[in-house]
């Protein structure tokens, strides 16, 4: 398939991971363990999704927090002597390589928003852009996007 990297590499994740995960012992299986296994594959369904979505930069924030909490779970597995030091280790680095290639996404989707929303607004020098402020226009509600800092039309 032609995956993007950072779907590819959570995919790769979560092939390492969840037998791993699947042999913890019973007391920490069922909770720790489900949750991390949830996570994981809470990542995977979200890439794909903002793949094809129109409105990318807020799904792809949200998965940065997944990601992070991902994080935090690893590093409990590893405080509790569930997962050895290499296999943390390993784990650790596909997660920061995700949130590398996850944190130029959201950089990429930010400046192609940034910039639609200065083709929208030419005069416009200011970074504060609000959406969807009402306009009366002949009688009927439109909605426009304009810089917060530029003058009313």
């Amino acid at each position: 398939m032609n995956d993007l990297p950072v779907i590819q590499k959570t995919y790769d994740l979560i092939k390492y991971y969840i037998p791993i995960l699947n042999r913890l012992p019973k007391n920490h299986k069922f909770t720790l363990g489900d949750r991390v296994i949830t996570e994981l594959y809470n990542l995977l369904e979200g890439l794909i999704t903002a793949q094809y979505s129109e409105e990318k930069l807020n799904l792809l924030k949200a998965l940065n927090g997944k990601l992070s909490i991902l994080r935090y779970q690893t590093r409990l597995l590893y405080d509790f002597e569930l997962i050895a030091m290499k296999r943390y280790q390993y784990i650790m680095q596909h997660l920061n390589e995700i949130g590398k290639n996850l944190g130029r996404w959201i950089k990429q989707q930010s400046a192609k928003q940034q910039k639609s929303l200065s083709e929208k607004n030419p005069g416009c020098t200011t970074q504060s852009v609000e959406e969807g402020i009402p306009k009366q226009s002949l009688g009927t509600r439109k909605f426009i996007n304009r810089c917060q800092k530029c003058p009313k039309r």
